[in-house]
């Protein structure tokens, strides 16, 4: 009888601590999750003060950063280049950001914890020359690796649908839509 009330108690433990595992992994993936879109959106967000410090600590310093936008002038590879486009185009009298949304953002992270991807529809508003500008449901996926112990940014694509490159007409729709 004795032996069977142990075994149950012991049994009852390790039920106990595998629910403890797995609800621990869970809480780190969560947090992960957490401090990848913080760098993600710091990505874009360094815009609002123009803080470069935060956008350069954002991505990967070295020749694996990898940027491709729809504006075929803007592929960057390696962080020199990025850098010098950033300077170049955004740290100026000419540009100012408004705002920026992420939406339906979806973040992954490898079994082995120090690579991650993801997919969001961005708005990015700002002004050039006084005039209003930017993206608005553009598509941006990108994939992060962990170095040194903190995530950065070493690839990142935008794109948009073939219906938001689609002339509009008159009505506000795309030409060739019905209705």
């Amino acid at each position: 009888m004795r032996f069977c009330s142990i075994a149950a108690v012991l049994a009852a433990f390790l039920a106990a601590a595998v629910v403890d595992v797995s609800t621990a992994a869970e809480k780190d993936l969560a947090g992960e999750k957490a401090a990848i879109k913080e760098v993600i959106e710091a990505s874009i967000g360094w815009a609002m003060e123009k803080d470069t410090e935060l956008l350069f600590g954002s991505v990967a310093q070295d020749e694996d950063f990898f940027y491709f936008s729809p504006d075929s002038a803007s592929t960057i590879s390696g962080f020199e280049m990025f850098k010098k486009f950033t300077n170049d185009t955004f740290v100026n009298d000419h540009f100012k950001a408004l705002w920026f949304k992420t939406k339906k953002m979806v973040i992954n992270v490898s079994a082995s914890g120090d690579v991650a991807w993801y997919h969001c529809l961005l708005d990015d508003v700002g002004l050039w020359d006084g005039q209003e500008a930017g993206w608005h449901d553009v598509r941006w996926t990108g994939v992060l690796e962990k170095r040194g112990g903190r995530w950065v940014i070493v690839q990142m694509h935008f794109s948009f649908s073939v219906e938001q490159m689609r002339p509009k007409t008159a009505g506000g729709g795309a030409a060739g839509e019905d209705g």
